[in-house]
């Protein structure tokens, strides 16, 4: 059965938000990353700006401090009720259209549904370095601290909220290393199995 539905998970600065983007080019399909931001705001009822600081990224340093950040008298936290909403939207996302969805703990939302492919995005230290110097005009040592601390969010946030470990071959289809191969080969590694 081929794919209808391809997610793509990265670490910072491996070029994963490039290659999905390419990927849905090629394949003519449907591109979601910051273009869900303004549906799961309107769902959870916060800002714009709240939603893109906070749907993918854990606002505190460490677990515990997420596990209990602020909640309310029913244990919900701002954090539960945006993750909630980006689920919402993300199922309606995969039941309207084919599509290439970034981020956002999308491999585990649609976990169940058989036409989904599960991408994991790597890549070297020195090769993400390099490319965040390039894109932000940041030093090494400011592109590290970006990496290390962009890095950490996200597994915090993907780990609380799926009981999976953020990066682990098993959670995907795939996993492939950008450094390695370069975004062109991904992009075709990619695309010729979502066609299978």
């Amino acid at each position: 059965m081929a794919k209808r539905i391809i997610t793509i998970s990265r670490e910072f600065g491996s070029g994963g938000r490039f290659i999905g983007e390419e990927v849905a080019k090629k394949l003519g399909i449907a591109y979601y990353d910051k273009e869900m931001i303004g549906q799961i705001a309107e769902q959870a009822g916060l800002s714009s700006e709240y939603v893109r600081e906070n749907a993918e990224l854990s606002p505190k340093k460490g677990w515990f401090a997420y596990a209990f950040s602020g909640r309310d008298i029913t244990g919900k936290s701002v954090e539960d009720m945006v993750y909630e909403a980006q689920r919402k939207v993300i199922m309606e996302i995969a039941e309207k259209e084919n599509c290439v969805i970034i981020g956002r703990n999308a491999d585990f939302i649609l976990k169940d549904r058989k036409d989904v492919l599960n991408v994991f995005i790597h890549g070297s230290i020195p090769e993400k370095v390099r490319r965040i110097c390039s894109l932000y005009n940041v030093t090494e040592v400011d592109a590290i601290k970006m990496i290390n601390d962009i890095d950490k969010r996200r597994r915090t946030n993907y780990n609380f909220y799926t009981e999976q470990k953020w990066g682990m071959a098993e959670n995907y289809t795939m996993s492939l290393n950008s450094s390695v191969l370069g975004y062109d080969l991904c992009q075709k590694i990619i695309i010729d199995c979502a066609k299978l």
